[in-house]
Parts: structure tokens; sequence; C-alpha cells
């Protein structure tokens, strides 16, 4: 797409002099798990790209993605919008899950328009989700957020049963959590010179915080003495503690000389809370400026903060705790990201003494990483 960041590229194994080139480009990365290369969508990347593989080469661009129809809604419809986030506050609902579900009830509301919303039955609605799917191209997450919309309308204001709404929800898929290595991380830390910037990045990492946890951290929330940091009314309104690194606990100090910070640990200008925009933006440029895995985002740095303890041994319960989740299965998911090497396991084959007499001598030509994978 134009306004894409990244330039994805198939190279087929044959091309193996345009494929060492590429890997001298400042930006270009290579994706092991979609065998594709990408490098920062500008001209001169562009134009680089047009000469190494002119004549060689098909560019195709993303399909677009379908924009939902939207439209003036009438009074009733209105009314029903209000009606549902005035029960979400009530319920004490966080204010983007009210966001959410309003905006996504709109679709629903503006689709059965001319008709009394206590009339639609489980087919049209499951109808119209698939409408939406199909024909609009909305992601999962989507779904079960309109799904969730539509439930919540009619539970908590028309106060139906649950077996009205109890429709088909997409399969939910096994998508592995984002990993930067320990050397990228320390790139990404070394790359920002603000001491604001690198204190508030190091405390995420260190402490496996979301960023909203980040920019909510009171000074007093910061207990150097017990060696822990205080999380107030995280996910589903949990408190709880989390590591305090006495490395990050240098840091801090440092920082709270220079930044005198009145009531929240990171403030903006303006002195009030410090905004999420800002620490993601902050995040980018160090991830350009240090090279480093281009898909990474801030949240990252929790995924890896989770995956570095369980590759030091942690118990799975410490870091389920650490990271405030309910359940051990959403802690297991960073099980399936650890590293595998021949450091940490032993293959069966290597217990069968008598299988070397069968292993050939080594290639005079060394066979790098991505040869490998175009073998398999």
């Amino acid at each position: 797409m134009p306004k894409a960041s990244r330039i994805k590229l198939f190279i087929p194994y044959a091309f193996k002099d345009e494929r060492e080139q590429l890997k001298r480009i400042n930006t270009g990365f290579y994706h092991p798990t979609q065998k594709l290369w990408s490098v920062v969508n500008t001209t001169e990347n562009w134009e680089l790209l047009r000469r190494l593989f002119k004549g060689k080469s098909e560019t195709k661009q993303a399909d677009k993605k379908v924009l939902i129809p939207s439209k003036s809604l009438n009074e009733q419809s209105i009314q029903a919008l209000a009606d549902l986030k005035q029960k979400l506050v009530l319920k004490a609902y966080s204010p983007s899950t009210v966001k959410n579900y309003t905006s996504a009830l709109t679709q629903f509301l503006s689709f059965f328009e001319s008709r009394n919303i206590r009339d639609v039955t489980k087919e049209e609605i499951e109808a119209f989700v698939y409408h939406q799917i199909t024909k609009c191209g909305i992601s999962e997450s989507a779904q079960n957020t309109l799904i969730n919309a539509i439930k919540a309308y009619f539970e908590h204001v028309l106060g139906r049963e649950r077996t009205v709404y109890e429709i088909q929800r997409p399969k939910r898929s096994l998508t592995l959590p984002n990993i930067l290595s320990k050397e990228e991380v320390k790139n990404i830390l070394k790359s920002v010179e603000n001491l604001k910037h690198r204190t508030v990045l190091m405390l995420i990492y260190s402490a496996g915080l979301r960023i909203s946890e980040a920019i909510n951290l009171r000074n007093r929330d910061i207990h150097s003495d017990e060696g822990y940091i205080f999380i107030k009314g995280a996910k589903n309104k949990k408190d709880r503690k989390t590591v305090l690194s006495p490395v990050l606990l240098a840091i801090l100090r440092t920082y709270y000389k220079a930044y005198r910070p009145s009531y929240w640990l990171f403030e903006g200008q303006d002195g009030g809370q410090y905004s999420a925009t800002s620490i993601q933006a902050v995040f980018r440029r160090a991830v350009e400026k240090s090279n480093s895995n281009p898909w990474a985002t801030v949240h990252t740095l929790r995924h890896s903060f989770a995956t570095h303890l369980l590759q030091q041994g942690t118990n799975l319960r410490y870091v389920q705790t650490l990271l405030g989740h309910e359940s051990s299965k959403t802690t297991e998911i960073y099980t399936h990201v650890l590293s595998i090497s021949n450091k940490n396991i032993e293959s069966p084959l290597d217990s069968i003494d008598e299988i070397l007499n069968l292993v050939p001598e080594p290639p005079d030509t060394p066979v790098d990483k991505e040869d490998i994978d175009a073998i398999a």
C-alpha cells in the first residue's frame, strides 16, 4: 500500500546475488516465519529495488481495505447508543471499552435502522456479522467486539436472556507474540538519548508493564525499600505488584532529580500524565535508529520481559503473577516462543552413537540459515 511503512519481498532461492545485495541495505530485514524480506518504504528504496530486480520482478499492491459505510442515525438509534453508553458507564466499563462498543453498535443500528431492534432475531444478527466479514473484511478481533457490543445491548439495555445472543464466534487463532532478543532490547535502549524517554522504556521492559500501566504510575507506587512496583487498577481493575530492578531504581533516582515529577511518575509538558502516543513515537524512533525488528511495538517489551524470564528459568507461576494474568494458560503462550537450540535441548539422535559413522564430511562452502530454509 502507498502509505505502508515497509515493502515486502519474496526472493526465490536462485536469486543469490540479488539477495546478498539486499542484505547490505541498512533497513533490510528477513522474516523467517513469512519467508519474506522487507525494506523501509521510501522512494530511494523503490528505485534501488527496480534496478536490482530489473526485468525479473513482479509488483503487487495489497488489497485495499473496504471502508464500512457510515450514515447519520435516526433518533431511535441515537437513543439506543445513549442507553448502552449509560449502562456501560454505570457498570464501570473502561472508557476504551465504552468507545469500542458504541462504535461497533453504530454499525449494527445503521444496518437495521428501518427495523425495531427488539424484533431482530438471532439468525438476522448472524447474517449481519457474516455481511461485515465478507463485504467489509473486518478482522476476528473486530468481529468479537461487534458481537460483544450487540450482546451488551441486548443483555444490559433490553434485559434479554443470554440464549438470545449466543451467536457463532470465530475460532480463536493461536498467534505467537512478537519477541525481541536481549541484544535488540539493549540496542533500542542505547539508541535513546533523552533521560525520560529511556527511563520509561526501561521501566516497561524491566517490569513487564502495559503502556497504560506505565503512564498511570504515581511517584508513591515505586517502593524502593521493599523492592517492588505497585500497579493500581490494571486490566480488569486488578491491583498487583511487580519486580523493581536495582538497575531501574538507579536510573529512576537520576530521572527524579532531573525532572521532579509532582504526582505522576511520568508527566507531559503541561504537567499532566505522559501520553501513550508519545511513548509509542519514542519507541518507533528507537527501533529505526537501532535497526531492530521493525514489527516491534511498545507492547513487545512486555512480551520480551516474560520470555526472557522463562529463558532464565523463572517459575511460570511467578511470571503469571508479575504480568497480572488471571489464567496460567495466558502466560503459557510464552513457552511457545522460547529459543530452541542444541544448547538447551538434546535431540534423541544424539544418544545413538553408532549413527556417527554415517555422518558425511562437511561441505567446503558454508551454508547460511536462509539456504537451509530454502532446502527445507
